[in-house]
């Protein structure tokens, strides 16, 4: 059976979760300085953004692939989060603060008295200036190449002292195959018809490339290359910076942090791509690979694409398996984009240098 991505909020985590929410929208939870507080929803967290800090609160859901439901659970994962973060942005990720209870029921952030008992736990951190999001820039058409040359600069000496990853030649490469087949199941639903014809088509060419590359892969592996990454490495994690900080690593399941950098670099792409920016990808190839003094050949560049694509396209289609999908109208159109890009990902192959 294929897991699948269906969110489970505990019953009886949903009143204290209100309560939760409700005290953290409140400016003066922050200071009397603060005077408004924003709040943004993320598949997996809420995010409460004052002026100056970010405060981030972890869902207490289950996944496949994760576990936030205990406390304990989300102490510790916010605890990974500072830990990873600090690698790409160590001077925006400050601190994991508790939230408490008082001995009247009210709520404070930080600690409390010695009877206050922590009820939760969040992750503080710096706010970063908006318009200097690679995502933002790829709209404003502001990202300059040689931002682009600062960025892979940095993803370049990030990947050089990542430890190793302690994964067989043949897991490694075996993972995508696994991946795949999960991809195939969701995507070939009988409730995404409409997505049928063009992801069956972009499946099968994945299937066959991957067949014809899983020693390309594994070799990958073998020689020593694939480290433990950030995992999650898209335009709104990236902010242009005199020197580019890059936040929200995937912290909860190191396994998917294991990657190819070239994998991962592939993955970048394809979001500025996706965004608009369809240059950025192979620059950031492009220097890495001289930074890392590593390259793969074209044909492995375009099934990691291809494969990030579908990837991509399974997680926009499962957003609807879940038992209340946010924005629901967003996900099939989101889905079939990016099986479009894995369709042409895996034709005449380019030179990353062209």
């Amino acid at each position: 059976m294929v897991p699948l991505l269906v969110e489970t909020l505990l019953p009886e985590d949903r009143a204290a979760t209100s309560g939760k929410l409700q005290f953290l929208g409140l400016p003066l939870t922050y200071g009397p300085q603060v005077t408004q507080v924003e709040l943004r929803e993320t598949h997996m967290s809420w995010v409460f953004l004052t002026p100056n800090l970010v405060f981030k609160l972890k869902k207490p859901v289950r996944y496949p692939f994760l576990d936030f439901s205990t406390l304990d659970a989300r102490e510790r994962f916010c605890r990974e989060e500072l830990r990873l973060n600090r690698r790409l942005a160590p001077d925006v990720y400050l601190d994991v603060v508790p939230l408490v209870q008082l001995a009247d029921g009210s709520l404070l952030l930080n600690a409390g008295p010695e009877d206050a008992t922590t009820v939760d736990w969040l992750v503080k951190m710096r706010r970063l200036p908006a318009d200097r999001m690679l995502d933002h820039a790829i709209r404003s058409a502001s990202v300059t190449p040689s931002q682009v040359d600062a960025l892979a600069d940095v993803l370049a000496g990030f990947y050089r002292s990542a430890p190793k990853a302690d994964i067989a030649p043949e897991v490694h490469a075996d993972r995508f195959i696994i991946e795949q087949a999960t991809s195939r199941a969701v995507l070939l639903r009988s409730e995404f018809h409409l997505l049928h014809e063009r992801a069956r088509g972009a499946l099968d060419a994945l299937d066959e490339a991957l067949a014809t590359q899983r020693e390309a892969i594994a070799d990958r592996a073998r020689g020593g290359y694939v480290v433990e990454g950030h995992g999650d490495l898209r335009p709104e994690h990236v902010c242009l910076l005199d020197t580019p900080v890059v936040i929200d690593c995937l912290e909860f399941n190191r396994t998917l942090r294991l990657v190819d950098p070239f994998d991962e670099l592939a993955f970048l792409g394809l979001e500025c791509d996706f965004a608009g920016a369809p240059w950025i990808g192979p620059q950031l190839v492009r220097r890495c690979a001289a930074g890392l003094a590593d390259e793969v050949s074209p044909q492995l560049l375009a099934v990691y694409r291809c494969y990030r694509a579908l990837l991509r396209a399974r997680l926009s289609a499962a957003h609807l398996l879940e038992p209340d999908p946010r924005e629901p109208g967003r996900w099939l159109p989101q889905a079939n984009r990016y099986i479009e890009f894995a369709s042409r990902a895996l034709g005449p192959p380019v030179s990353a240098g062209t």
